[in-house]
């Protein structure tokens, strides 16, 4: 009697140590798509023209809805401030003060979660 209580003593013990063992997979909303991006840009007096490069949808419909991959929208940040959202391939900025400045441009999706994607461009207003 001993011996088969021993066996199923075994028996469970060798089933919960090989269920804790067992990895358990999960599934996440990261993307395998990862966007290239160049930017372009033209000074003319107190503006400059930034022009986007970029293998990622920019999404005007979509923008601030469920993500989709290979989808998007771009921010820019002029001089450390505050985020611009561009939803074309272009955008000015007008109305800037002589001397150097510093534009970040990053792609995001259209949840605004990050493709991890950004340049940074500086340029001088003369």
């Amino acid at each position: 009697m001993n011996k088969i209580k021993g066996f199923y003593l075994l028996a469970a013990l060798t089933i919960a140590i090989t269920g804790c063992g067992k990895a358990k997979s999960t599934t996440s909303n990261t993307s395998s798509f990862t966007p290239t991006l160049e930017v372009a840009y033209v000074v003319k007096d107190d503006a400059v023209t930034l022009s986007f490069t970029t293998d990622l949808k920019i999404s005007k419909e979509h923008y601030d809805q469920q993500r989709v991959e290979g989808e998007g929208h771009i921010h820019i940040s002029l001089d450390k401030g505050d985020k611009i959202v561009v939803t074309e391939k272009q955008k000015v900025l007008d109305h800037l003060s002589k001397g150097t400045h510093e534009v970040k441009i990053s792609l995001h999706n259209n949840d605004h979660t990050p493709y991890d994607v950004s340049k940074t461009v500086t340029f001088d207003v003369k």
